[in-house]
């Protein structure tokens, strides 16, 4: 690749533990943090009940108990447990608040901690670098999605949709070498993906997801409190740009009237619509949209998402399973990627992924026996 050098791949092991709150996620991949050689083991280890509860209690807050840092410090640590052989650790946290606009963001958990427990570098704190350049922090799976398009053979532009707590679309010309460069990626956040129907769900039903869409297809969406939520700023920001978890309350209290499946269907409804409102800003229309992420598992989301996306754009709208990659640990696979950009000193975002004044490899590392690095 133009301007960047080559080096030797390693094992690294990435960890996501995102907004949905259903647990961690971890993943190896072998890289030099421009290609991807291949994809390793990986593992999932859910958070319980009681376990969620206490997140849920300390989202928003701009510093995290020493109770709830122990319990993601330990349930990463068990995770990577299960997996075996890598040489640096890419440790995402658990995002509690993010206020990019005020110029922080917070991800609680101590890449230290693991750095000392496994004996290797934990590469971590991906977002505060970026957001202190002026950028959202967020999202930061683009470049790793610029090296998923290449590595999967692509030719022309396509676009990833990750439909987690939170969605987040990239737009990729697989075409330009570099993803620092201009015109190589377009990302931002979408709106709500999960995160509203899984708090409806648990408030209403005492469940942690709506499964396969099943009560969101019983329902019947309410198109007006769909098209309010639409009319409110976020979605008139030129991107890129990016959101909290909880910054949609409004479209929340709209729906608190209805029965539980009208007031499921019109959350999923809405998540389709931003989607597809969203892909209004793609530079060229994408030959395709992967999704990866829970909500692809969501039959219901995935018609809405077809059905909103494919008309105009007349583009497929299929789970990245089509192309043979794991939509469940990808953000996982993302941050071992990042992680080996930063150990080289390669950028992990630009202005055309997170709106920072220029590119930046952010993220603090952790050695064995010491303190982390700036």
């Amino acid at each position: 690749m133009r301007g960047i050098s080559r080096a030797e791949p390693i094992w690294v092991a990435g960890c996501m533990s995102g907004t949905s709150l259903d647990g961690v996620d971890v993943a190896m991949v072998l890289t030099d943090g421009v290609e991807i050689f291949e994809f390793g083991d990986s593992h999932f280890r859910p958070y319980s009940e009681p376990e969620q509860a206490l997140f849920r209690a300390e989202l928003g807050l701009w510093a995290a108990s020493t109770e709830l840092c122990e319990l993601i410090e330990t349930a990463h640590a068990e995770a990577l447990s299960s997996l075996k052989g890598f040489d640096l650790i890419g440790f995402h946290g658990q995002t509690l608040a993010h206020d990019p606009d005020m110029g922080r963001t917070y991800q609680a958990g101590d890449g230290a901690v693991l750095a000392e427990l496994f004996d290797v570098p934990v590469v971590w704190d991906f977002r505060s670098a970026d957001v202190e350049m002026g950028g959202q922090g967020a999202p930061l799976a683009p470049f790793y999605h610029h090296a998923l398009a290449r590595h999967i053979g692509a030719t022309s532009p396509m676009a990833f949709l990750n439909m987690g707590g939170v969605g987040n679309l990239t737009w990729v010309d697989p075409r330009v070498a570099d993803p620092s460069e201009a015109g190589a990626l377009l990302a931002f956040d979408t709106g709500p993906a999960n995160a509203p129907v899984n708090d409806l769900m648990r408030e209403r039903r005492g469940l942690a997801y709506d499964a396969d869409g099943a009560l969101a297809a019983s329902g019947m969406p309410d198109m007006a409190a769909v098209t309010m939520g639409l009319e409110l700023p976020y979605f008139y920001k030129i991107p890129p740009k990016s959101l909290d978890r909880n910054d949609f309350h409004g479209v929340m209290e709209a729906v608190s009237a209805l029965s539980a499946p009208d007031a499921v269907a019109t959350l999923t409804a809405f998540s389709a619509a931003c989607v597809a409102r969203a892909m209004e800003h793609c530079p060229a229309p994408p030959s395709a949209l992967y999704v990866t992420g829970g909500g692809r598992h969501n039959a219901t989301l995935m018609t809405m998402l077809a059905a909103g996306v494919a008309g105009d754009l007349e583009c497929p709208v299929l789970p990245v399973e089509e192309v043979g990659l794991d939509g469940d640990m990808l953000e996982a696979q993302a941050f071992a990627f990042l992680a080996m950009r930063v150990k080289r000193g390669l950028p992990t975002s630009c202005p055309a992924t997170t709106g920072v004044r220029a590119a930046i490899g952010g993220g603090r590392v952790s050695k064995p026996g010491s303190k982390a690095d700036p």
